[in-house]
């Protein structure tokens, strides 16, 4: 699945004591504390701010008041905070680049005529390679950000290995990813692993609500405690009423309420609808979508059917779906679990385009 697109440009600096991403502050320090490698592996739940955590302590390498955190104030952290740094390279997949409205830069920028890649290249790979044996234009040393890692392509991975291993003289390197599992064992291998946990919900629905959210609870919950993400969700209008109406909406075939946004976005929501369906059929809370009114238990072999199609459609989120087509499809064969009559007492909803494989 498609990293998720935030709706706020990365934030790796602070002004003053005020950090952009409160709950960063202490992995930070305990990341400063007892960081004796080179490369070194973020990893955790999505939406907690992988790529600010990694520029942050990118910052912290490269301050010239050297510290547990950067000091925001010297010269070398005001490059580092308009991305201009001359030892920071920042390689991210070219669609994840102009998400952030990146494009304008040089560094692992594709050909502006093709669909911007979801993979980090191994061109691209091979460019910070060789930026990283240059030297160092302000003389601490370089940083090199790999966000998600995930994304490396085999031939990328394996040509980051010998850098991974040996790098350059005064370089760093910070990789991040979701699911370690994900990258070549030859990767994780050469890395120290750090784990970013999520924030205690009490701070994040604080810092929902410091950016504009009254009633973040909903939206936090369906962005699994993911603060970030949460934020993304709230700015796509998914706020508590929205939420808290999806499954009736579902249960009745009414696609009206996804339509219009991505098939990435729907499809991790119907999974999350499918997740919590099932934890209810045995008499668990929601998880995700919480304050709901929720249809009668559907049949769980039923259920685990339109699971399947889900997952098929996530493995190829790629395609060039007709986005409203599928969208429809997905709700209708949501609606089957619930099978009733329709006035000529023929059963409802329309055939799912999906088979039973």
């Amino acid at each position: 699945m498609a990293t998720a697109v935030r709706t706020e440009s990365m934030l790796l600096g602070r002004t003053g004591d005020h950090w952009p991403l409160p709950w960063l502050a202490e992995p930070l320090a305990t990341a400063r504390a007892f960081d004796r490698s080179h490369a070194m592996l973020i990893h955790g739940a999505a939406g907690v701010g992988h790529l600010e955590f990694a520029g942050l302590l990118a910052q912290a390498w490269l301050c010239e008041k050297p510290g547990q955190a950067p000091c925001g104030a010297c010269g070398s952290c005001h490059l580092v905070s308009q991305r201009a740094h001359p030892d920071l390279h920042i390689l991210v997949p070219d669609a994840l680049r102009v998400a952030l409205g990146w494009q304008g830069d040089d560094e692992g920028a594709g050909r502006s005529d093709a669909k911007p890649s979801r993979e980090i290249r191994v061109d691209a790979v091979r460019q910070a390679i060789d930026w990283s044996h240059r030297t160092a234009g302000r003389g601490r040393g370089k940083a090199l950000i790999i966000h998600p890692a995930d994304q490396l392509n085999t031939a990328s991975a394996n040509a980051l290995l010998k850098t991974l291993e040996e790098p350059a003289g005064g370089m760093r390197l910070w990789l991040t990813t979701t699911d370690p599992e994900r990258l070549l064992p030859t990767v994780r291998s050469r890395c120290q692993r750090l784990h970013l946990g999520s924030p205690d919900p009490a701070r994040a629905r604080t810092w929902l609500q410091g950016r504009g959210l009254a009633h973040p609870e909903a939206t936090l919950a369906l962005a699994g405690g993911s603060p970030l993400l949460a934020l993304e969700l709230a700015a796509e209008g998914l706020d508590a009423d929205w939420i808290g109406a999806l499954p009736m909406a579902v249960a009745r075939g009414d696609a009206r309420p996804l339509l219009g946004r991505s098939v990435v976005r729907v499809v991790d929501v119907l999974f999350k609808l499918a997740h919590d369906l099932q934890v209810r059929s045995f008499g668990a809370p929601a998880r995700f979508i919480t304050a709901a009114k929720w249809p009668a238990p559907p049949s769980l072999d039923a259920l685990a059917h339109w699971q399947r199609g889900l997952r098929r459609v996530a493995r190829h989120d790629e395609h060039p779906w007709n986005a409203a087509l599928l969208i429809e499809s997905l709700v209708t064969q949501a609606a089957s679990l619930w099978p009733r009559h329709d006035e000529a007492g023929t059963r409802g909803g329309r055939p799912s385009l999906h088979s039973n494989r």
